[in-house]
């Protein structure tokens, strides 16, 4: 027998995009359940336990970033919005809670897809979290924790600690810290990470992946990490000095 497939929410209170994006992932091979507002999508949360959640930012009832805050107050389920043309400042929003990518609508259901796999496919190499901390240790130990000041980054659990505290980070905030630290030395153009961790051609923005570095920022210097991601004016990111140092950027 095959693996289960991914199960995907759709969440849209317009049923024509729910209709068309439940065909698209439907021939893609996964499977689908739909919600027509926030309330009803973080009942099917709850009830299904999606493997991604597409989820409209303009909802009435509750929008969708209200929906992402309380996903991402409980859990880390990979969030994808659909956003309007004329609400550009929601969706940088809502990448700063955690979503881990967006589409504008109009849009093509195989991009969609496409985007939507990526985003799994990430998610898919997080293993289980059971087992013992001896166990926990023992993986960290073989899969070689990176580490730079008082961060440490294990590729094995994906986990990521500040002075021994464990920072949530979300799939594509993880893979981009991860990126910068495999090479801390490097400065990375915002090009050249959307093709480390997305691949060639990808659609992905400069704005996206700003919108992603100010939220790792802000989560680590809620712990005393203000020098964790530097930035080059006019060329790109690179790894800070993870000292502690209050730092400007």
């Amino acid at each position: 027998m095959g693996a289960m497939p991914a199960t995907i929410l759709i969440v849209d209170d317009d049923p024509h995009i729910r209709q068309l994006l439940v065909f698209a992932f439907t021939k893609a091979g996964f499977a689908t359940i739909e919600a027509g507002d926030g309330e009803e999508a973080l009942e099917k949360v709850e009830g299904h336990g999606p493997d991604l959640v597409i989820l409209d930012i303009n909802m009435p009832r509750m929008d969708g970033l209200e929906v992402c805050r309380r996903l991402r107050a409980g859990g880390d389920v990979p969030i994808f919005f659909l956003s309007s043309r004329d609400d550009e400042s929601d969706r940088v929003l809502g990448i700063e809670l955690g979503g881990d990518d967006y589409v504008v609508k109009p849009f093509s259901p195989r991009e969609v897809v496409a985007r939507a796999m990526a985003i799994l496919r990430r998610t898919a190499a997080r293993p289980a979290q059971a087992g013992s901390e001896t166990e926990k240790s023992a993986a960290a130990q073989s899969a070689g924790v990176l580490r730079q000041g008082l961060l440490s980054l294990d590729p094995e659990s994906w986990t990521a600690r500040w002075q021994g505290q464990e920072v949530s980070l979300t799939a594509t905030e993880f893979t981009i810290l991860r990126t910068l630290l495999e090479a801390p030395a490097r400065i990375f153009s915002r090009d050249q990470m959307i093709d480390r961790f997305r691949g060639p051609g990808f659609a992905m923005t400069d704005r996206t992946v700003d919108s992603h570095v100010r939220n790792l920022r802000r989560k680590f210097a809620d712990l005393g990490g203000s020098d964790v991601i530097e930035t080059r004016a006019g060329i790109g990111y690179r790894m800070g000095a993870c000292a502690g140092a209050a730092a400007s950027s």
